[in-house]
């Protein structure tokens, strides 16, 4: 089989914490110097690059003299904050002495989950790239709080793939690939190289917790796969240990584990709705249902909603799940959970003399509904 790099033209390209950082103490400059080394020969191959990359905590940490990391976020906001000048300005010295400009990124869910903000990064993103600058992209966490944050650099990776609507998302790791059971517990474990993402039974195989250092398991790196495959793109999770891995994988070589996209791309408005991670409540769907939504490309009406989930107002994102509880879609609702739970099982015809008004014949038009 090929690598799933082959004829990429735009890529994200994120490196964890242990590939950048001396085992938590500060960044390592020979390391970020050699990924700069890396990004500057495949872009002499036509290839865009956008970097995500980890280290801001723990040089934040080096520069004020804290040993443990802490656990208060005001302290870890802090330390990101200080961490940030370090990690600009050493990639940006890495990266001038091949002459290319670097643009520092700073991203919270919340640029992404309002429309216009989401559309104002994008196009900040795709100038950048016109421009040959390569963008350093890391979390805002310096404003971030628990309710809005990404959780990992893997998830983040993933959204500027969709966002920009790259070819593929090679996620670099100190582990040589997914394995189709834990290495470190079962000798007989193979590497994985193929696969698709999304496909169930690599969430199992992934599950476990990775380095101390960093805070993305494998099993973040096979949903972050996941995600971005929503937007038609491909994944490798590779091993950031492996000499000129960037550089093999862009020529073609078959290095850690490639899941191909096989989904065909959302359109834009429905990729932005897919890419929300703050869901309020559940509707619990009838197989009745369900066939509308996924078979016919149906708007979900009350009648076929079976119980609700959550307390949300009109307006806000809610998930669909089937009988067995498997998400099959998410959309903005056009009633409140108060109001849903008394219309479900009724006929949009009895809407009006349930609750007395009626907005809108649908619970979720199609238009606002992203099957997933």
């Amino acid at each position: 089989m090929k690598s799933v790099l082959e004829g990429a033209r735009r890529i994200v390209v994120k490196v964890g914490s242990s590939l950048v950082t001396n085992q938590g103490q500060g960044l390592d400059n020979a390391a970020l110097d050699g990924w700069a080394t890396q990004i500057a020969g495949i872009r002499e191959r036509g290839i865009e690059v956008v970097l995500v990359s980890s280290g801001a905590v723990a040089e934040g940490m080096k520069r004020l003299g804290w040993k443990k990391r802490p656990h208060a976020v005001h302290e870890l906001q802090a330390a990101a904050a200080v961490g940030q000048m370090g990690l600009v300005q050493v990639y940006e010295s890495c990266f001038s002495r091949y002459g290319i400009l670097t643009s520092q990124v700073l991203l919270t869910h919340e640029d992404l989950a309002d429309r216009k903000r989401y559309l104002n990064a994008r196009s900040t993103l795709r100038t950048l790239l016109g421009l040959g600058v390569v963008p350093i992209i890391n979390e805002n966490d310096t404003v971030v709080t628990d309710e809005i944050k990404f959780g990992d650099n893997d998830t983040l990776g993933a959204l500027v793939t969709n966002l920009i609507e790259a070819d593929a998302l090679v996620i670099l790791t100190d582990q040589e690939g997914l394995f189709t059971a834990d290495p470190r517990k079962h000798p007989e474990a193979q590497l994985l190289h193929f696969g698709e993402a999304g496909d169930a039974r690599l969430e199992a195989m992934a599950g476990g917790a990775g380095s101390e250092i960093g805070r993305g398991g494998m099993l973040t790196k096979i949903l972050a796969a996941k995600r971005a495959a929503r937007s038609g793109a491909h994944t490798v999770i590779a091993s950031g240990r492996e000499k000129d891995v960037l550089l093999r994988l862009a020529a073609g070589e078959i290095l850690g584990t490639h899941l191909k996209a096989k989904t065909m791309a959302l359109v834009a408005r429905k990729q932005w709705l897919a890419d929300h991670l703050q869901v309020k409540g559940e509707l619990h769907l009838d197989q009745g249902a369900v066939k509308a939504l996924k078979e016919e490309g149906k708007s979900l009406l009350p009648i076929g909603v079976s119980s609700v989930s959550g307390e949300f107002e009109r307006g806000e994102l809610v998930r669909c799940v089937d009988e067995k509880g498997a998400e099959i879609a998410r959309g903005f609702c056009n009633y409140s959970s108060i109001e849903a739970k008394k219309i479900m099982r009724h006929a949009s015809r009895e809407i009006e003399s349930v609750l007395g008004y009626v907005d809108e014949p649908e619970l979720i038009h199609r238009d606002n509904l992203v099957l997933l």
